[in-house]
């Protein structure tokens, strides 16, 4: 029987690269449902190509376009809406579902796929950001299992297959840099959301591509594998590796490192959640070490702020990740349209955190409410913000 997948996202960069991994493996896996926000067009060839039994644009507004678009393809069918993408995920025939939905907007949706008990593939990192410890204690009542799609989360996963229960002494994740590696703080003031969408190794969407540029990326990863591992925050070490052929390293208490190391290529990590505990063959460049120096150096904290303000939410832990997440998207934005620099988002997400109202046991409204009020301190703060 073919496995039955649901893609939350397939119009952006790992929902591409998903359905390509899908189509080099058409005896394995099928196309369930595809998602999408706003690319109708995109969505629409999509479906035609894959012939999924349902698609989804949250964006309500678009619901007559696609359907219009896919009118003569009564095989499929057509729904729009948050609450659609909700429902989907819990439809008996899938199997797995991949997240790769940006920012908050993937958290409902994820929670929903792990109450109907699917199998997920994990590709939006803010749900564990936002609601690690509610989305970890979900998971071990539903026994649905989580598998890590970022390349740093899977390199740490199928470095502890066949661990047991050695334990940890420390994870190595590894991150680029960026673009802005080697700028100082003169040359930050006046980069560009061009400057940064030039990501040095990946090929990524514009959201996730600013916050790599930022930093915030990795912070966000640091609260992820947090919880995907369950390993406190100081056990978590940060490597600026240029080269993007580690993708991540766990030392163990006898001082032995694993690393996982490939080529930049995401569906790797993607075909390894689909088909876990079975690799699978996968065209693309194989990697050749005697073509790369690796370079290893400490992230500079003071010059990205964004990355010291990530490891000062885990600190503070609650409800601060979230508020983190809210204000970081807003800002993210704000710099990609010119409403603030690069070093403003900085700015804006630590003045967001002094205002928006802390809580050290949040529940999912509470996760709710949070999001809400800290996108509007953060609006406020880009308004004024000169």
């Amino acid at each position: 029987m073919k496995k039955q997948i649901c893609i939350l996202g397939s119009t952006g960069s790992i929902g591409t690269q998903a359905l390509d991994v899908i189509q080099q493996h058409p005896d394995l896996y099928e196309v369930y449902a595809l998602t999408a926000n706003n690319r109708v067009q995109e969505l629409a060839e999509q479906a035609r190509k894959f012939h999924p039994a349902a698609v989804v644009i949250a964006n309500e507004d678009h619901y007559k376009e696609l359907s219009e678009l896919l009118s003569d393809q009564s095989d499929i069918k057509v729904y729009a809406g948050k609450e659609a993408l909700c429902q989907i995920v819990e439809a008996d025939p899938v199997d797995m579902v991949l997240t790769a939905l940006v920012g908050f907007a993937g958290l409902a949706p994820t929670i929903h796929a792990i109450k109907a008990r699917k199998k997920i593939c994990l590709a939006n990192k803010e749900t564990l950001v936002v609601a690690g410890e509610l989305i970890r204690n979900l998971a071990t009542q539903y026994h649905a299992p989580i598998l890590p799609v970022d390349s740093e989360h899977s390199a740490i996963f199928q470095c502890l297959v066949g661990e047991d229960e050695n334990e940890i002494d420390k994870i190595l994740l590894t991150c680029s840099g960026g673009p802005f590696r080697l700028f100082d703080d003169e040359q930050l003031k006046n980069v560009t959301a061009a400057d940064a969408l030039r990501h040095p190794t990946w090929e990524m969407g514009a959201k996730i591509t600013i916050d790599s540029a930022s930093l915030m990326n990795k912070g966000f990863e640091v609260i992820e594998a947090k919880w995907l591992f369950g390993v406190p925050a100081d056990k978590i070490q940060v490597l600026v590796h240029p080269q993007s052929i580690i993708h991540s390293a766990v030392q163990f208490t006898d001082g032995s490192v694993k690393a996982q190391l490939g080529v930049p290529d995401m569906r790797l990590p993607i075909q390894y959640a689909f088909s876990f505990p079975k690799r699978l063959p996968l065209n693309g460049e194989r990697l050749n070490l005697f073509k790369h120096q690796l370079e290893f150096f400490e992230p500079d904290l003071e010059k990205f702020q964004c990355l010291a303000l990530a490891f000062e939410a885990i600190r503070r832990s609650g409800n601060m990740p979230c508020i983190v997440n809210a204000a970081n998207e807003i800002a993210n934005e704000g710099f990609r349209h010119g409403r603030c620099s690069f070093l403003g988002m900085g700015r804006i997400i630590e003045q967001t955190m002094a205002k928006a109202t802390f809580d050290a046991s949040p529940d999912y409204e509470v996760y709710v409410q949070t999001d809400a009020e800290a996108r509007h301190i953060a609006r406020e703060l880009m308004n004024n913000y000169k």
